[in-house]
């Protein structure tokens, strides 16, 4: 069976303010990209990936036009990466990566979610070490296995951690050092191809299965409050639902 990634692609919005938290949270990501790293995708391969991710969440051209313009101004905010780690209901351990213009803020917003729904935010560290942080991609396998997968990294001299084909998909996980490596050498071995997951995440070494009606009710509460906050980007847990 494969590993717990989480696909955490973006069911289609219900309400406008969904749609908005969507685009903006996308937006800022690559605004941020764009203003460190260029503000041309060919030359800039993570900004590419957030585009090609953005559009995959349905973000409208001309959201994502007008960030990679606002990075081009050189004005505008500065943010700042922040993580945040603790444990979540049923003692779970969840890490909160977030862009903030205010750490303050961001941190008394997501030190609030912990709190309302009865869990304890802890030092940075304090659950990340029980994480891998790797590069995940996804796609169609079109007839290849996962031996002629690993066989194209290996020639690429690509440090690659593990190779699955499962359901017609292969999944190619990699350090997160190793992102663009990897993704240049699947491209230029397999030509154009329509990644279902391309990003890093955190894979948790191990899962907690939460039972408890409590727990369970508290953790949907917990993801919610964090969804809604514009500062927080992605969410990465070990819990087994």
């Amino acid at each position: 069976m494969g590993r717990a990634y989480q696909n955490r692609k973006e069911s289609m919005a219900k309400t406008s303010d969904m749609n908005a938290r969507i685009y903006s949270k996308h937006s800022r990501g690559i605004y941020v990209c764009a203003k460190s790293g260029g503000t041309d995708p060919e030359g800039n391969v993570a900004l590419r990936s957030l585009i090609e991710r953005a559009k995959r969440d349905q973000v409208p051209a001309h959201v994502i036009a007008k960030a990679i313009d606002k990075a081009k101004g050189g004005a505008g905010e500065d943010f700042a990466v922040a993580r945040y780690e603790g444990y979540g209901p049923g003692k779970c351990m969840v890490i909160v990566d977030c862009l903030t213009d205010n750490p303050n803020r961001t941190f008394g917003d997501v030190r609030l979610a912990f709190t309302k729904t009865h869990c304890t935010i802890g030092t940075q560290g304090c659950v990340s070490h029980m994480f891998d942080h790797d590069a995940i991609f996804v796609f169609d396998a079109d007839g290849k296995d996962d031996e002629d997968i690993l066989e194209i990294l290996m020639d690429a001299d690509v440090d690659v951690s593990d190779v699955e084909c499962e359901d017609g998909k292969i999944s190619v996980f990699a350090p997160n050092t190793e992102y663009f490596k990897t993704k240049n050498a699947l491209t230029q071995a397999l030509g154009e191809i329509k990644f279902e997951v391309d990003e890093i995440q955190f894979i948790p070494q191990s899962t907690v299965k939460i039972t408890d009606e409590e727990d369970l009710a508290n953790f949907e509460k917990f993801n919610e409050m964090l969804e809604d906050l514009e500062d927080v980007q992605n969410v990465f847990h070990n819990a087994e639902i």
